[in-house]
């Protein structure tokens, strides 16, 4: 059984705010890069979990193009990853208050322009998982469809994240009724579910979203995660505890954890379990991925 993923890879730089922002001067800050993008991330954090994945996405010609490609091999990650030239590989700025929480500055770079001839041979693939910013992009979203389309051909099920409000804002959500056509399984965070859904609460959106889409997870935080399926009850699980450092990840950590169980037994409880566990490893670290390549 073989997951695929379809979404960014991005170099990743990491400022750990040490004071409030000072506007026009300095402030002080703990600055790392790491390995990002949402479709590198999931991926990875599945490699490292010996899940067997399949990357498709895109980079520059250049040093961190280099390196990312470096490091999806060290997690056992396939790909085929096209390096392009005259542009940079995709770059994620990402502000971490004292709370842990994070501000993003994503600049999709080589990431925008993904098509079908991306797509590889799906024989073995047993899951898809799509991320909302290849999606929302206007260069890729053509092709994200075109990809979709094809999965659901084969009868893949496809899980969909739809990314941030900020993103959906900003780019807006056409083609998204589209997306939600072929999809199975639809992962967002409370913010984004009442975004999407038009009302409040998170049992309500659950309600409204559902008529959308046949299963639904919503992230809940530090209260955990809820979920449910048409034919389903709810499903309610608290957080896995954790000493918050970083949440950049969380939710991409999130996803690969409901991936790797959910693929296997289709059971909603143990796949909520795996996935707040996944994304409790991932905010005790600083960075999206997880911290040491096998």
């Amino acid at each position: 059984m073989k997951a695929l993923c379809i979404g960014d890879l991005a170099l990743d730089v990491v400022a750990l705010l040490r004071t409030e922002i000072t506007y026009g001067s300095d402030t002080q800050a703990h600055i790392s890069t790491h390995g990002g993008g949402t479709g590198g991330n999931v991926a990875t954090w599945l490699g490292a979990n010996k899940v067997p994945v399949f990357l498709v996405t895109r980079v520059g010609k250049d040093t961190a193009g280099d390196a990312l490609v470096r490091e999806l091999d060290a997690f056992g990650v396939e790909h085929n990853t096209e390096a392009i030239e005259g542009i940079h590989t995709g770059v994620v700025i990402s502000l971490v208050d004292g709370k842990g929480e994070r501000t993003m500055f994503p600049d999709s770079g080589a990431n925008a322009g993904l098509s079908l001839k991306d797509l590889p041979s799906l024989d073995d693939i047993s899951v898809a998982y799509i991320s909302g910013y290849s999606f929302l992009n206007p260069r890729s979203r053509p092709g994200v469809l075109e990809m979709a389309g094809e999965i659901h051909k084969r009868s893949i099920p496809i899980v969909f994240d739809p990314a941030s409000v900020g993103s959906m804002n900003f780019r807006g959500k056409d083609g998204l009724d589209e997306m939600l056509h072929v999809t199975d399984v639809m992962i967002l965070n409370q913010s984004e579910a009442e975004f999407l859904s038009g009302v409040t609460g998170t049992e309500k959106a659950l309600t409204e979203l559902l008529k959308k889409v046949p299963c639904v997870v919503i992230k809940t935080g530090a209260n955990g995660a809820i979920a449910q399926s048409r034919d389903g009850n709810v499903v309610s699980i608290p957080a896995h505890p954790a000493d918050v450092k970083d949440t950049t990840g969380a939710g991409d950590a999130f996803a690969a954890g409901f991936i790797a169980t959910w693929m296997k037994s289709r059971d909603l409880s143990s796949a909520l379990t795996n996935a707040t566990r996944y994304a409790a490893e991932c905010v005790a670290i600083i960075g999206a991925r997880p911290q040491v390549a096998p």
